[in-house]
């Protein structure tokens, strides 16, 4: 049976205790003479881009690590974009490269994927990496669907011989999220902008994800009682002449039916910063070429 309030699966808790473990790598990083540094290439005028970029410059100011960052605007010419990327990958001082997607459309995706150092790779970008994690022997794992698997696991939610449904099919998120769940032996359906009556499709879940930065795109008409829903975006939305932060799912109309949602934001968006931390310190870890 639902229970009347659905159960609040918020990341801050299991998200320090991810900060803690990073900290403690960090401090073995330093005893053995190896300095993180994380770089970032953002190419948006969104503010809200710019914003959560911000945020992961705070992150590794507060706890000493060194960064670069590069922001060029969005109709920035591609070849540019490409040296950019280059230049940061070469810079002996870089350990950990970011590069923010989307990507403006004139840039094509697949040759700034070719040109991140798959040792630098934060994030699972570059192709080899995305290739060694599909092939089961991950070099790094993408930082929202680590913070996914932790979620799910701090709180106990069942997926192996789960339906679950992945709305979302984007390189960084989505695919990713759907791999993660296949490989928990969930019975995995992935949906995206050209799915023919989405509702059809998540009404079925046991487990819904959704990762398609569009306020309001589920709703309680479009799950079924007992449904557990895990919102990964965070978009920046004027509401009232005030910006908030909202996810996919409309939260009231959904909790009704759910047993359990994350909250946003406080959900996902704290372990997904956690584990950025956490990558930029492995990925530049004398033994950083493993499995994590």
């Amino acid at each position: 049976m639902v229970a009347t309030v659905p159960r609040r699966l918020a990341g801050d808790d299991p998200a320090a205790a991810v900060r803690s473990d990073a900290l403690d790598r960090l401090a073995a990083c330093r005893e053995a003479g190896v300095d993180p540094c994380l770089a970032t290439l953002l190419v948006s005028d969104d503010p809200g881009a710019r914003a959560f970029m911000d945020r992961k410059h705070d992150l590794c100011a507060a706890v000493g690590i060194d960064t670069r960052r590069v922001d060029l605007p969005a109709d920035a010419p591609a070849e540019r974009v490409y040296r950019a990327v280059e230049e940061l990958g070469s810079d002996p001082a870089v350990t950990a490269l970011f590069v923010q997607v989307p990507l403006p459309a004139h840039v094509e995706e697949a040759a700034v994927r070719r040109r991140v150092p798959p040792e630098k790779d934060v994030d699972c970008f570059a192709h080899e990496n995305v290739g060694r994690l599909v092939a089961g022997d991950p070099r790094v794992r993408p930082v929202t669907s680590l913070a996914v698997d932790r979620l799910l696991s701090t709180y106990d939610v069942p997926v192996a011989g789960r339906d679950a449904v992945v709305v979302g099919r984007t390189t960084a998120i989505g695919k990713p999220l759907a791999h993660l769940l296949c490989r928990r032996d969930a019975t995995v359906t992935v949906c995206h902008s050209r799915t023919r009556d989405l509702g059809a499709k998540t009404r079925a879940a046991d487990l819904l994800v959704t990762a398609a930065g569009t306020p309001g795109l589920v709703d309680g008409s479009m799950v079924s009682a007992g449904v557990v829903v895990v919102d990964v975006s965070a978009t920046r939305v004027e509401r009232d002449g005030e910006t908030a932060v909202v996810g996919d799912v409309d939260a009231a109309s959904v909790g009704e039916k759910a047993a359990a949602t994350t909250p946003v934001p406080g959900g996902v968006g704290p372990l997904t910063m956690a584990y950025l931390l956490h990558n930029v310190v492995a990925v530049g870890a004398p033994d950083a070429d493993q499995s994590r």
